[in-house]
C-alpha cells in the first residue's frame, strides 16, 4: 500500500467512525441538553469547567477559548476555565501525586450549580475519575465526553458520550466535533435564554 492509499484508509476510518456516532440520534439530543443546562449555569452566575490529558487537555483548552473568545459570531465571552495551567499541574502532582491536579482545581474553582465538561479516551484516567468525584461532592452537573467503552468513568456523568474508534485519535475528532457543536448550542441557548 502506498502513502496515498495509507492516507486515504485514515479518511474512511475517520468516516466510518463519525458515520456511526451520527447515526445515534441520542448524541445530538444530549448535546442540546447539556448546552440548557450550561445556558442556565452561565446566567445562574456559574461557570463551565474543563479537564483532559494530553491531547484532551489541549480539547479542553479549544472549547474553553471558543467560550471566552468567539466561536463563528460576535457575542459576550461565556465564563470556561480549562485546567492547563502548567504550574498548578507541576505543583500538585509534585506534591499530592498526579492523580490530584483535576480534583484539586474542582475543589478550588468548583460551585455548585457549575458544570464540568471531562475528556477521557479510555476511561481510565485516575486524575479524571478523581475530578469527577469531587465535582458530584459540590453538586456540579458533569459532561463525559469518552472512548473504548467508557472505562471506569462510564456511569458517572449526567450527560456522557461514547466515540466510536480504537484509536485515541479517532476518539478525539469525534470528541472535538462534539465540543464544537456545543458552544453553537450554548450560543443559541443563551439567546434562548434571554
Amino acid at each position: 500500500m502506498n502513502e496515498q492509499d495509507r492516507i486515504g484508509a485514515e479518511f474512511a476510518d475517520a468516516g466510518a467512525a463519525l458515520e456511526t456516532f451520527r447515526a445515534d440520534p441520542g448524541n445530538s439530543a444530549k448535546v442540546a441538553e447539556l448546552a440548557r443546562v450550561c445556558a442556565d449555569s452561565i446566567k445562574g452566575g456559574g461557570k463551565i469547567l474543563a479537564i483532559g490529558n494530553g491531547g484532551s487537555c489541549a480539547d479542553a483548552m479549544h472549547l474553553c477559548e471558543e467560550l471566552t473568545g468567539r466561536y463563528r459570531d460576535d457575542r459576550p465571552p461565556i465564563p470556561a476555565i480549562a485546567c492547563a495551567d502548567p504550574t498548578h499541574l507541576t505543583c500538585t502532582a509534585n506534591d499530592y501525586g498526579f492523580e490530584h491536579v483535576f480534583s484539586r482545581w474542582v475543589e478550588g474553582l468548583g460551585r455548585e450549580g457549575d458544570v464540568l465538561i471531562a475528556l477521557s479516551t479510555s476511561g481510565n484516567s485516575a486524575n479524571i475519575v478523581r475530578a469527577v468525584e469531587a465535582a458530584r461532592a459540590r453538586s456540579m452537573r458533569v459532561g463525559l465526553l469518552l472512548g473504548k467503552g467508557g472505562g471506569s468513568l462510564k456511569g458517572s456523568g449526567d450527560f456522557e458520550w461514547m466515540a466510536p474508534g480504537r484509536t485515541s485519535d479517532r476518539i478525539q475528532e469525534i470528541h472535538m466535533l462534539v465540543l464544537h457543536s456545543l458552544v453553537g448550542a450554548i450560543e443559541r441557548a443563551m439567546v434562548d435564554a434571554g
